[in-house]
């Protein structure tokens, strides 16, 4: 049994409109960076700063609610920085086992949360190693979802039209589907399922992962 339940069995009467709930993974192990990535410094901040601003400021324009933020267990300074963002820490004690590990913690957080709270509907999944993420790609995932009916929303960036980017937005009826991947198996598996309906939006720049060292100073060098 999927320990995700689908969104039209809750019986979430009196709950009030849906509400979207970002989720944060941020508990990589950082190996090909040399570790301590999400804390090297970007423009004079932590690389994860720079994703938890898009957060907060989508929470203020009440483009989503709540969330949280999935860490290594024992990274006290980004548990104080996602704190400091208004998300939950959720501690994974299993990072190794990849990135799956993190959306499955992820999503059975915001699976928890008490009566009384907003109601989640779905999950903006945004990938703490992306400090480029941008507000309008936030709300165009969002209102897409509102208007739209799929289990699926992905950005496609002009600067990488051949693959799908981040963040993904995931409704809740596909939440079921997480328990089923294993080690850094993740969205593409969720979209590749084959009763999954996925929705692209093709949006303006890019948005880069950070994985070495090179490729952080790639970003902080100005465009000639």
């Amino acid at each position: 049994m999927s320990p995700y339940a689908p969104l039209d069995s809750l019986g979430a009467a009196g709950a009030g409109p849906l509400t979207v709930g970002p989720l944060v993974l941020a508990a990589g192990k950082s190996l090909r960076f040399g570790g301590g990535k999400l804390l090297a410094s970007y423009r004079g901040r932590p690389l994860l700063s720079h994703v938890l601003d898009v957060v907060r400021a989508a929470c203020e324009r009440r483009l989503l609610k709540g969330g949280c933020a999935v860490i290594s267990a024992d990274d006290e300074d980004s548990r104080a920085l996602v704190e400091k963002a208004g998300l939950e820490a959720v501690p994974n004690d299993a990072p190794g086992q990849g990135l799956s590990r993190s959306l499955q913690l992820g999503l059975a957080a915001l699976e928890r949360r008490k009566a009384g709270e907003a109601y989640v509907g779905a999950a903006l999944v945004f990938l703490a190693d992306q400090p480029l993420v941008r507000l309008d790609v936030v709300e165009g995932l969002v209102a897409a979802w509102r208007a739209g009916d799929a289990g699926i929303f992905r950005p496609r960036y002009a600067a990488r039209r051949d693959t799908p980017g981040h963040p993904v937005l995931l409704n809740r009826s596909v939440w079921q589907l997480a328990h089923q991947l294993d080690g850094d198996h993740g969205f593409a598996s969720l979209a590749d399922h084959s009763s999954v309906r996925v929705v692209t939006l093709d949006v303006p720049g890019d948005n880069p992962d950070i994985d070495t060292p090179a490729d952080l100073q790639a970003l902080e060098e100005p465009t000639r």
